[in-house]
């Protein structure tokens, strides 16, 4: 039987090239088991990969070379080289080190970049994949963040196209209708709550890193899981929707959804609000993205709206919360405070992981160095150098109010 114009659409999607940039961490085990899936139920040559990149952890990385066998691996922790190619020796694969590398991975010919990096650093390696034009999978919100004004250019210089993969983003991505956007009158992202929803501040103030990080819904990494338990992850999410989809402040908003099945709500001028709902498991938008625009099978967890029950929501306190304040405030601002958050923040996030810093620290630090930057914060970035200027001075200033309140 011949195959037809959907069979040709899905195999055309399960043909593209891949490289994952983080592929040890959450997102990037996720999505190469989406692949892994996308394998045994369309066959051995779905989503052929291009490179695979990890921070340091050779040990998975290497177990990831052989079952999916990429044409490079690379470790950005340089002094781990020598164990990566101990690791595959005799193995069919190019091997690199350092973070240069990571960039010039990201810059290798593949049809999708998945950019599963935590954190500002990957925005070098994301901008390159953007130059050349790929089709990025964007599971980092960081770099949106930091670069907007930069990203955009490059974008719109580019033949690049962004498929957002944070669930929040996704589901917005797939509700909004862009040839209508006269109509949208509001974009609301959904929050959880993370561990700390009920806690009364005071309680907060003594919360340990092993707490933060133990979400109620999601399998996240430690920072992120940080981020989701302050609210900054929303904090972050809303100044990224404003970079991806042109969307003033105003017409973005954040409700706390405990379920974490409702991802987002689209609500339109003529009284219609349209919500995506999948089951709180990263592999939905990760299937979305790497297929996009078709779908394929994945190995997600599947809605059942008759266990979830119930479906709540509420407004988040922002006395408990002041992160998401602080973000509305600088995506307000604009030019470079968005990138002095973001720096601030994982400065911030990783002194109390360290357990060099309180909870309640945290948004002290950013509000701080947020302060520090006002004079010279407002400045639109016009290239990288200003943006990466700025994020190193950020962590500096940032890195010394830890040290005082750690004193």
């Amino acid at each position: 039987m011949k195959p037809g114009p959907v069979e040709y659409l899905v195999a055309g999607a399960l043909g593209r090239r891949l490289t994952v940039l983080g592929s040890t961490g959450s997102i990037g085990l996720s999505t190469l088991d989406v692949v892994a899936h996308a394998r045994a139920h369309y066959g051995d040559d779905a989503f052929p990969i291009e490179a695979l990149t990890a921070q340091s952890n050779v040990e998975i990385l290497s177990e990831q070379v052989r079952r999916f066998r990429p044409r490079l691996a690379v470790v950005a922790d340089a002094s781990r080289y020598d164990d990566l190619k101990r690791a595959l020796a005799g193995e069919d694969v190019e091997l690199a080190a350092g973070p240069d590398a990571i960039v010039d991975a990201a810059a290798r010919p593949s049809d999708l970049v998945m950019v599963a990096i935590v954190g500002a650093a990957a925005l070098e390696p994301t901008l390159a994949a953007a130059r050349r034009g790929a089709t990025i999978a964007l599971a980092n919100k960081e770099c949106v963040v930091a670069a907007g004004d930069v990203f955009r250019k490059t974008l719109a210089s580019s033949r690049a196209t962004v498929v957002p993969v944070d669930s929040e983003h996704n589901a917005a991505f797939q509700l909004l209708d862009f040839a209508q956007s006269h109509a949208i009158e509001k974009v609301t992202l959904t929050a959880s709550g993370g561990p700390f929803r009920e806690w009364p501040r005071e309680r907060m103030r003594s919360a340990t890193p092993e707490q933060a990080v133990a979400h109620p819904n999601w399998s996240m990494g430690a920072k992120i899981s940080v981020d989701s338990a302050t609210l900054m992850n929303k904090g972050l999410e809303i100044i990224e929707a404003h970079v991806l989809f042109a969307l003033p402040a105003e017409k973005l908003g954040v409700i706390v959804h405990p379920q974490s099945v409702v991802h987002c709500l689209v609500s339109y001028c003529d009284g219609s609000t349209l919500a995506h709902l999948s089951a709180p498991d990263m592999r939905t938008p990760i299937a979305h993205a790497l297929a996009w625009p078709t779908r394929i099978s994945a190995p997600s967890l599947k809605l059942d709206l008759g266990r979830a029950r119930q479906l709540t929501f509420e407004e988040p306190d922002p006395e408990r919360f002041p992160c998401l304040r602080l973000a509305r405030e600088c995506l307000d601002a604009g030019g470079l405070m968005p990138t002095v958050l973001n720096a601030a923040n994982e400065i911030a996030v990783a002194a109390f992981l360290a357990k060099k810093i309180g909870f309640l620290d945290i948004a002290s630090v950013i509000e701080d160095t947020l302060a520090s930057a006002q004079s010279g914060g407002r400045i639109r970035p016009q290239n990288l150098d200003a943006v990466l200027t700025a994020d190193a001075d950020a962590r500096a200033t940032a890195t010394q109010y830890c040290r005082l309140r750690a004193a």
